[in-house]
C-alpha cells in the first residue's frame, strides 16, 4: 500500500518512463516511414 502512494508524492518519477514511451513511438513511426519510402511495391 505504501508503494502505491509513491507516485502521489513523487510524480516526476513518471518522466523517464514517458520519455521511453515517446522514444519508442518515434522510432516506430520513423521505421514505418522509411519502409514506405524504400519499398515501392508495398501497396
Amino acid at each position: 500500500v505504501r508503494e502505491a502512494r509513491v507516485l502521489g508524492h513523487y510524480p516526476w518519477l513518471l518522466i523517464p518512463s514517458g520519455f521511453i514511451i515517446i522514444s519508442v513511438l518515434c522510432f516506430n513511426f520513423v521505421g514505418d516511414a522509411l519502409r514506405d519510402v524504400s519499398d515501392p511495391y508495398s501497396k
